[in-house]
Order: C-alpha cells, then sequence, then structure tokens
C-alpha cells in the first residue's frame, strides 16, 4: 500500500512513524512534512489546504490511501477533493467536519442526538455576550465557534478577560464550566460502524500546576489508572455511535476519527467539544500503545469496511509524551534555534523512547526550530512512572535554547496508579 500523509506536526510524525512500521505499507510519503518525518517518509512541497493540488499529487504518487492530519485541510474540504479522484481519504468531508470547525454546528448535532454536554448561548452581539456571562457567572468558558488551532477557548475567572475574548470573535459560544478531569477518547468511524481508540489526558496549560495559559497541548498519556473500566463503552454508548448515527441522519456521515474532548463531572460524562481529526500530543500516546498496524485500519476507514475489521489490540504498557516548546510559547514563539542532541537519544533510548517533531525545518546540517510546540518526546515503559522516567531522560538530552517544558506530566496519576 503506498500512503500519503497530509500534514507537518507531531501528529503527524506518529501518524507516519506507525505506517513506517506497518509491514503492509511499501512507500509513505508526506506533504508538507517536517524534519524528523523527513527520516521516515518520502517530502513533497504542497499547499496542504489547496485540494485540487493534494488530490493531483495523490494521483501522481498512486497513493492507495490519503491521511489528512489537521483540521484546516478537512474543513477547507480536502478530503473532498482527494474522494473525487478516487482515492481512498481517511478524514472526513468538509460539510462533516464542521462539528470542530464550528463550536454552534457541534452543540446543535449534540442536541438532536441527545449527547450530553455543557449548557450553551451562541452569541454574535454584545449584548448577547453580557447575557450570557451573566446567567453563567465564574470560572467563564468562553470559545470562539471557528477553528482557532487549539487556541480559541479562555477559561478564566476574569470577568474582563472574558468579554475581551468573546467580543474579539465574530461568533462565540459561551458554555457553564465543566468540573472534574478531562479525557480525550478518539475513535475511528466509517459513518457506521464506531471503533473506539484507547483513552487518554492531555495538558492544555503551559505551565507545572496547570498553571499559565492555554497552549495546543504541553503532553499526554495513557492509559488512565485513575479511570472507570466501563468508560470507554459508556462513552461509545452515549455519545460516539449517536453523534455518528445523527451525522448519517443529517446526509453528512462523518468517516476518519472523531475526538470526543469529554469532562468527568459529578453529574456524570459530559463532551466539552469535538474535533474531526487526531488530536495532539495525545496521538503520540494511543499510537505509541497501538500493536494492530495502522495503516488497515485507516484503509477499512475510508473504504466503509470497518465492520469487518479483527478487534484492535494493545499493549498493556504505558506511554506519556513531554512537549517541548520554543521560547515565549504559546505567546509570539522565537524560531530558528538549533536543536542539538536527538542523536543522543536515537542512540541511548531507543526503542523505548523517541523523539516526534512538530515545529522543525532542516538548515543545511542542522535541524532548528519553526513553531512553538517543537518536539514531542514519547516513551513507553510498563507503567507511568516507567515511561515517565524515560521521557525526562530523553528530554534531558535535548538541547534547544530558551526551551521550556512540563516537569509534571503524568506525574499525578503515575503516583495514584
Amino acid at each position: 500500500m503506498k500512503v500519503l500523509v497530509i500534514g507537518n506536526g507531531a501528529r503527524e510524525h506518529a501518524l507516519c512513524r506507525s505506517l513506517s512500521l506497518d509491514p503492509d505499507v511499501t512507500a509513505l510519503h508526506c506533504a508538507p512534512g517536517n524534519a524528523g518525518i523527513a527520516e521516515v517518509a518520502e517530502l513533497h512541497q504542497v499547499d496542504a489546504l489547496d485540494g485540487k493540488a493534494v488530490s493531483t499529487l495523490a494521483t501522481e504518487l498512486g497513493a492507495d490511501l490519503v491521511v489528512v492530519g489537521p483540521e484546516a485541510p478537512l474543513v477547507a474540504g480536502v478530503a473532498d477533493a482527494v474522494r473525487e479522484v478516487g482515492i481512498p481519504v481517511f478524514g472526513p468531508s468538509g460539510e462533516a467536519a464542521q462539528i470542530e470547525g464550528s463550536k454552534a454546528f457541534a452543540k446543535d448535532v449534540m442536541a438532536s442526538a441527545g449527547v450530553p454536554t455543557a449548557r450553551s448561548y451562541v452569541c454574535t452581539t454584545p449584548e448577547e455576550v453580557e447575557e450570557a456571562l451573566d446567567a453563567f457567572g465564574a470560572p467563564y468558558v468562553v470559545k470562539d465557534d471557528g477553528l482557532a488551532a487549539g487556541k480559541g477557548v479562555v477559561v478564566t475567572a476574569d470577568l474582563e478577560a472574558a468579554r475581551a475574548h468573546a467580543n474579539a470573535c465574530e461568533r462565540v459560544v459561551i458554555e457553564e464550566y465543566l468540573d472534574g478531569p478531562e479525557v480525550s477518547l478518539f475513535a475511528i468511524t466509517d459513518g457506521d460502524t464506531v471503533v473506539p481508540l484507547q483513552p487518554a489526558q492531555d495538558f492544555k496549560r503551559a505551565l507545572d500546576g496547570d498553571e499559565g495559559p492555554n497552549t495546543g497541548g504541553m503532553g499526554a498519556y495513557s492509559p488512565l489508572p485513575w479511570a472507570d473500566p466501563k468508560l470507554v463503552s459508556e462513552v461509545m454508548e452515549t455519545v460516539l455511535q449517536p453523534t455518528v448515527d445523527e451525522m448519517h441522519r443529517r446526509g453528512t456521515p462523518f468517516s476518519g476519527l472523531l475526538y470526543a474532548g469529554l469532562a468527568i463531572t459529578s453529574r456524570g460524562v459530559r463532551v466539552i467539544e469535538f474535533n474531526a481529526r487526531f488530536g495532539d500530543p495525545e496521538t503520540q500516546v494511543v499510537l505509541a500503545r497501538l500493536k494492530t498496524p495502522l495503516a488497515g485500519v485507516l484503509l477499512a476507514a475510508a473504504t466503509g469496511d470497518l465492520a469487518d475489521l479483527e478487534p484492535l489490540r494493545w499493549s498493556d504498557d504505558a506511554a506519556v509524551t513531554v512537549v517541548v516548546a520554543s521560547h515565549n510559547y504559546p505567546a509570539t514563539p522565537r524560531t530558528g534555534d538549533p536543536i542539538t542532541g536527538l542523536d543522543k537519544v536515537a542512540a541511548e533510548d531507543a526503542p523505548h523512547a523517541y523523539v516526534l517533531h512538530a515545529g522543525t525545518r532542516q538548515d543545511g546540517d542542522a535541524i532548528v526550530s519553526a513553531g512553538g510546540r517543537v518536539l514531542s518526546v514519547t516513551a513507553t515503559g510498563k507503567d507511568l512512572t516507567k515511561a515517565r522516567d524515560r521521557a525526562y531522560e530523553a528530554v534531558s538530552r535535548i538541547h534547544l535554547a530558551g526551551s521550556q517544558h512540563r516537569t509534571d506530566i503524568a506525574a499525578k496519576a503515575a503516583e495514584d496508579a
């Protein structure tokens, strides 16, 4: 099977790494990719948002499967363009991707499907914003209706900050605050059959102790030793299958990866948000534990054959990912700094720990930073403590001037396990 992956982040590197280990994959391509992905896939320069360019590249390569990683190309309809040229594609249509592209659309789907979620208001005027903020009180949860690369949500006790964020958005969803720990649960679907993956937890705040601003994610771990063993089956029954069924009923079937961001509240499981693609950095730990070869699973979703798939096989090992971010992230990150120590990790920590590239590029012989989140250092171990130790050991070998990372990823879960 020849596979083309679209995207250039650590999520795409994790996908490419898993696909490169799949014996059924005979050729692996990525567009545009990054310096790390170049080690496992052939890179191509293409505008990931240009459906025609992506479908032309897929045709030229003779791709048997295209995997669209990020949300922006999905919402832009890139998967539709690939489908139109007759190539199987893992990723929803532009219409179905609105479940991530518009928070208001997602709320409407959930209401129709009877999916438990936070009460909310959709606001387009300052007056509506004031009414909604007043109705819910602090802490305020304010979400930009559109795509914002993981940075469109503000959760704050500061009324002024909540009001400022709301009024900076054209259309905003203001909702009640959900208490309790958060869980990410991915499901692969062909529009009818839904196959859940293993749950993970990510860390959105920039600093230790969940302090500092929201980010795209500073680390993740899986499994969740504290979660109810029935969590996955409950979410399948109350959230994932009803949502896929409702999308089908609307004539916009969702195939690809449906990501449910969940809060385990005192009143039960509630959906915080849906995403239309693999989450980053949770993908890094979920795929680290998946033993079933990945390409066949993605192809089955793309071709409507998931019902015939054997049950997925999982490692009992734990996995932890620590994100190394550049100086000043998540504000205006500094880029162009050389990264050293990657060869040390490859020589001394493999196969239990490895580095997935996010914001990197090749500059002559050097690899330099090219974004806010630069690397996802991922490790496995017999339990979370061992996986954490290995991940942080690998992080300690890497040098990037001014870089930052959290030191407490999975610490509490490892302690409580």
